[in-house]
C-alpha cells in the first residue's frame, strides 16, 4: 500500500472511531413531545434520544404534613395536548404537547389539562453528557410556597451538579408560573427532578415540563475534533 493510501485509510479510521464515538459517548437528545400521541406513556418511554424513568419512586411528605408513599401519586408519565397552557405561557411551552404524569386516569383528551402532582422522576440518554435543560410550569404560592424543585445531575450515582428554583410564597391564592431548570459544564449520565423542603425532606409539586434537552457541551466536541486532526497530522507525516 502506498503511503497515500495508508494516510487515506488511516483518516477514513480515526474519522469512523470519531463517528462511534459521537453516538455513543456523546448521544445528546431533546423532546418537546410533540412526535407523540396524547395519552399514557407508561412507566417508561424514550422520545427524542431521552429516556423518562423512575416516576414517583420515593417517599415524602405532603406540603399539608401527611405522608406519601412510593407511586402514590402515580407511576405512569402522561402526554397532554397542552394548547390552553401553552397559549398562556408561551415564553415556556411550545408546540401543542407537554409532559405530565399521574395514574392512567388522570389525564384529559383535547385541549383541556389537568396538571397534575409529582414528587420525582429521571432522565438519561444513556451516554455521558454534560449540559440539560428543561422548561416547567408549575403552581406558585398556596400550599406550595417555599419547597424547592431541583434538578440534579449525576454520574455513577453522585450527584455533580444541581439547579433549583424555590417556589414563591406570597400567600394567598396558588398561581401558575413558567421558569427553567438547566446544568452545564460537567459530565453527567442521569438527570432527576425532585421536590424537597428546607430541611431536604422529599415533597411534592404540581406542574408540567417541556423543551427537555440533553445534550454533549460544544466544546467537547470541538476537542475531540482536535484531537482528531492532530493524529492525522502525526500519520501524514510517517514515512516507511
Amino acid at each position: 500500500m502506498s503511503i497515500q493510501n495508508r494516510q487515506t485509510a488511516q483518516k477514513l479510521s480515526v474519522l469512523a472511531a470519531l463517528s462511534l464515538l459521537s453516538a455513543s459517548a456523546l448521544g445528546g437528545g431533546y423532546t418537546g413531545f410533540e412526535s407523540l400521541s396524547e395519552g399514557v406513556s407508561g412507566p417508561s418511554f424514550t422520545d427524542g434520544g431521552i429516556t423518562f424513568f423512575g416516576l414517583n419512586n420515593d417517599s415524602g411528605l405532603n406540603p399539608d404534613g401527611s405522608l406519601f408513599g412510593p407511586g402514590e401519586y402515580g407511576t405512569d408519565f402522561l402526554v397532554e395536548n397542552a394548547t390552553l397552557a401553552i397559549n398562556d405561557f408561551p415564553d415556556t411551552l411550545s408546540g401543542s404537547n407537554a409532559l405530565s404524569w399521574g395514574q392512567s386516569w388522570a389525564w384529559i383528551p383535547g385541549e383541556n389539562l389537568s396538571i397534575n402532582i409529582v414528587s420525582t422522576f429521571s432522565m438519561t440518554t444513556n451516554s455521558i453528557e454534560t449540559d440539560g435543560s428543561l422548561d416547567l410550569l408549575y403552581f406558585e404560592n398556596g400550599p406550595w410556597g417555599g419547597i424547592t424543585i431541583e434538578l440534579l445531575a449525576t454520574l455513577g450515582g453522585e450527584v455533580v451538579n444541581s439547579d433549583s428554583i424555590v417556589i414563591s410564597d406570597l400567600g394567598g391564592r396558588d398561581g401558575l408560573f413558567g421558569d427553567q431548570l438547566s446544568v452545564s459544564g460537567i459530565e453527567f449520565d442521569t438527570l432527576t427532578v425532585n421536590a424537597r423542603f428546607d430541611d431536604g425532606t422529599s415533597t411534592v409539586f404540581a406542574g408540567l415540563v417541556d423543551n427537555v434537552s440533553i445534550t454533549p457541551a460544544p466544546s467537547s466536541l470541538a476537542v475531540m475534533l482536535a484531537g482528531t486532526v492532530i493524529v492525522r497530522r502525526r500519520r501524514g507525516s510517517c514515512t516507511l
